[in-house]
């Protein structure tokens, strides 16, 4: 029997070295995710670690989390992990990454300056990890019979990154063996972390797409706190490919600063150095330009009030978005150079590689 991890009360370390395996600062549990053996198992390593446990009534309610002013309740509750149960199995789209978004955790420990979290999760930028992960995957199947005989790929990356949590949960590799065994379902995941280990040695069936969030040097320097250096996702990348898992590298967000030719260009060289990856056969890339809103413009400069990211609204075009949604995005001939290094030296660099989209 796999003996659980043994953790120490801690959090995420911000030097150049690299994170270490997260441990919440606190840890709130919903009373029905204590019928869930995740649950059950969650509860005593965190009480064996000297976590501080609270109960919540609900995942999406959750209130007293500690610190003065909401720059510091932000913080802590990047350190604070909400075990519950996940209650609405409508799942969502995940266009154009996947058919739907695969719930098995929501909000992440990375301090991204950028991230479109800042928006989407608001007033709720805990960590919540879901013990239900068997109704998941019921459901995940009921998707796949529903639009079958097509293939139904799904994300596990829209809200989270599970990486970061999987030495807790165990919910990925759940996810990777059970989809291994679906004919017609495909899973994939994007991350920024290194902690590959614990998924190299299940049955995958190449049925799992691993895919690490990549960016210039500037980038992950300036506005990518708290997560693995360049160099170990790269590493990352090489063991998941020794594995067998298709892999995917998600260059995001393509940041236009002095250099940034260059050293986009000289990231891809390097990948191209590590002969595993430059002639994997099945490796992908995805392009996604930085975007922002006002409203995400407001809260990132109220969280990270000394960051570097350029957010001018008038050096940007106006983009609409689902339900009409204004998003400030790159005017059309920088999209266009930026798209045309990209593309070029990903073909010079990895002939065989598929590029799935530009956005």
């Amino acid at each position: 029997m796999e003996r659980p991890p043994v953790i120490e009360k801690g959090t995420v370390r911000h030097d150049g070295a690299g994170p270490s395996l997260f441990v919440p600062e606190q840890v709130f549990f919903e009373p029905t995710s204590l019928e869930y053996p995740l649950g059950r198992k969650l509860y005593r390593q965190m009480r064996d670690a000297g976590v501080p446990i609270r109960m919540t009534t609900s995942h999406n309610q959750v209130r007293g989390l500690s610190g003065q002013g909401d720059t510091e309740m932000y913080r802590m509750a990047k350190k604070t992990l909400v075990v519950g149960v996940k209650r609405s199995l409508q799942f969502e789209s995940s266009k154009p990454s996947a058919e739907y978004a695969l719930p098995l955790a929501t909000g992440c420990i990375a301090h991204c300056h950028y991230c479109y979290l800042n928006t989407n999760l608001g007033t709720k930028p805990y960590v919540r990890v879901y013990v239900n992960v068997d109704e998941i995957m019921a459901r995940a199947k009921q998707y796949m019979d529903e639009r079958a005989p097509e293939v139904t790929r799904f994300e596990a990356a829209c809200t989270s990154d599970p990486l970061a949590v999987e030495h807790l949960t165990g919910s990925l590799q759940k996810a990777i063996r059970f989809m291994a065994e679906q004919p017609l379902g495909r899973l994939r995941f994007v991350t920024k972390f290194h902690f590959v280990d614990s998924l190299l040695n299940i049955p995958h069936g190449g049925h799992t797409r691993i895919r690490f969030s990549l960016n210039a040097d500037f980038v992950v320097k300036y506005f990518e706190p708290a997560t693995s250096p360049l160099q170990q996702r790269i590493e990352a990348a090489e063991k998941v490919a020794q594995a067998g898992y298709p892999v995917g590298f998600i260059l995001a967000p393509l940041y236009r600063f002095e250099g940034w030719q260059q050293q986009y260009v000289q990231l891809l060289e390097q990948l191209a150095r590590r002969p595993m990856l430059r002639y994997h056969p099945d490796v992908t890339f995805e392009l996604i330009q930085h975007r922002f809103t006002s409203v995400a413009k407001s809260i990132i400069l109220q969280r990270y009030p000394k960051t570097k990211l350029d957010m001018d609204e008038k050096m940007r075009k106006i983009k609409r978005g689902k339900y009409g949604r204004i998003k400030y995005v790159y005017r059309d001939e920088e999209a266009a150079e930026l798209r045309h290094v990209l593309e070029e030296a990903i073909a010079r660099c990895f002939p065989q590689a598929r590029i799935e989209y530009f956005t």
